[in-house]
């Protein structure tokens, strides 16, 4: 499975962004999908993930309220939608798949990664 995380960009605090994260080959279908961040000299962060179905959504507690997972199976691609963006959301998102979805918040688990976005958020 190949994965390609788009969407970031520059936006203003308290602004929103949505971030796409597009599989191809295999069967991304039968994966979770999980967003993480990561800032430099830190490790990547869980963010959000979402399970293979799209009907179970897992959020970390700075995510949660903000920021909105989704998927559309029929384009292969998994959605995170940003809003009230924060000084200290800026870092790199980047887009894993992983299974089963009991993983999805478990960096070490996972199994494809894709290349980074980067998402800045200016004061």
């Amino acid at each position: 499975v190949q994965l390609q995380a788009s969407g970031g960009g520059l936006v203003q605090a308290g602004g929103s962004l949505r971030l796409s994260c597009a599989a191809s080959g295999g069967t991304p279908s039968t994966y979770s999908i999980g967003w993480f961040r990561q800032t430099p000299g830190n490790q990547r962060q869980f963010v959000a993930g979402i399970d293979e179905i799209g009907d179970t959504t897992f959020y970390s507690d700075s995510a949660q309220g903000r920021f909105t997972i989704s998927r559309d199976n029929a384009k292969n691609t998994v959605y995170l939608q940003m809003n009230n963006l924060k000084v200290e959301d800026t870092a790199i998102y980047s887009c894993g798949a992983v299974r089963p979805w009991r993983w999805v918040r478990v960096r070490s688990k996972y199994d494809y990664w894709g290349q980074g976005t980067q998402v800045t958020v200016s004061s």
